[in-house]
């Protein structure tokens, strides 16, 4: 069965449905986590593109639905994050910042844990491209549906992420604040 035709029965049935989700748990949950999104808020971020999809599948026009899947967990990551941020200004005086460990649950090797802070640190303009591009395998073209920028400006945003990381990699990694 086809993507296309996975959604078309998941429109109409539960278990189609469950089937889609999945299917795409883990990619929204990888993206979700690769542009910023905080390990404890992952499961959320998740669970809420998924009631979004469940509640526009009658609204997806075709297309392909990775595009379609991106574009709003980009946005529901972004609404988080925003949420996120005015809580965390309201009580940053009363909280003292933890150690980074955000990596405690995860099996990964330090040269990647490394690579991956570093990403974090780039400007959201250029993190969501890039990480769409080398960790999701998304084309510009897709990418420019995603972020709603043209095709030539998501290959440069591309390419400034990478000249951002390399200059970087040349300074000695990633400064812990």
């Amino acid at each position: 069965m086809t993507s296309n035709e996975s959604i078309q029965r998941a429109r109409y049935g539960n278990q189609e449905f469950h089937d889609l989700v999945h299917t795409y748990y883990q990619t929204v949950q990888r993206f979700a986590y690769q542009i910023g999104v905080k390990p404890e808020d992952i499961e959320d971020v998740t669970q809420e593109v998924f009631l979004k999809v469940y509640r526009s599948l009658h609204h997806f026009s075709g297309g392909t639905f990775t595009t379609w899947l991106y574009s709003i967990t980009l946005n529901t990551a972004r609404d988080m994050m925003r949420k996120q941020k005015r809580l965390n200004q309201k009580i940053e005086k009363m909280k003292e910042k933890t150690s980074n460990q955000t990596y405690a649950t995860l099996d990964v090797s330090e040269d990647a844990m490394e690579l991956h802070e570093m990403i974090r640190t780039l400007d959201e303009k250029y993190r969501v491209p890039l990480v769409l591009h080398y960790f999701h395998q998304q084309t510009h073209a897709e990418i420019s549906e995603v972020t709603g920028t043209s095709v030539s400006g998501v290959k440069s945003q591309v390419m400034r992420a990478k000249q951002q990381l390399k200059a970087q990699m040349e300074k000695g990694g990633v400064s812990h604040e």
